[in-house]
């Protein structure tokens, strides 16, 4: 099983923000263990580090016929930090960017997963436990349900929500004054 540069997929529930036509969270969370079938498995930070100059896929349940966005265009922003792999998707104007943004809008979504492979010593096996150090990133995937990754929590703000927060804040200022 070490270095094995066979193609991987891991989901996580998430934190996922809808902002308009544009889907904010992290597609994975360093430190963070999760059970995978017989082994648990936990991602370091930098594990994506490689990864952030490659063209990258944002996909729908890693349906390659089901593009919502790619790093090369511009429509898909990835970066790491403290927490973990960070994404901002602007959604298309497609059946499927539609579908998403009501299901994230609605809550409904599972969360987010990720297609990867892991080059020779980019993880570390201690046992039945599984480090991630370096992997190859392919893409990210919104997906429906069960996430491999639990332990956060999957939310959606519409534009409508957004603006009645701001106007609360807005009305709560002006009483302070």
């Amino acid at each position: 099983m070490t270095g094995a540069a066979s193609p991987e997929r891991r989901s996580a529930q998430i934190e996922l923000r809808a902002q308009g036509r544009k889907l904010e969270g992290y597609a994975a969370l360093f430190d963070t263990e999760a059970r995978i079938g017989s082994f648990s498995e936990t991602i370091r930070a930098g594990a994506f580090s490689g990864s952030l100059s490659r063209d990258v896929l944002a996909l729908v349940d890693h349906d390659p016929t089901r593009v919502l966005g790619r790093t090369k265009s511009g429509t898909l922003r990835l970066s790491e930090d403290s927490r973990g792999l960070s994404f901002s998707l602007d959604l298309p104007g497609t059946q499927a960017g539609r579908d998403i943004l009501a299901l994230a809008e609605r809550r409904d979504l599972g969360g987010m997963s990720f297609g990867f492979s892991v080059p020779k010593g980019g993880d570390r096996w201690d046992g039945d436990k599984r480090e991630l150090r370096n992997v190859v990133l392919h893409e990210i995937s919104v997906v429906a349900a069960w996430p491999a990754y639990e332990g956060t929590i999957v939310h959606a703000r519409s534009q409508q929500a957004k603006h009645a927060r701001l106007e609360l804040a807005r009305l709560f200022l002006e009483t302070l004054r």
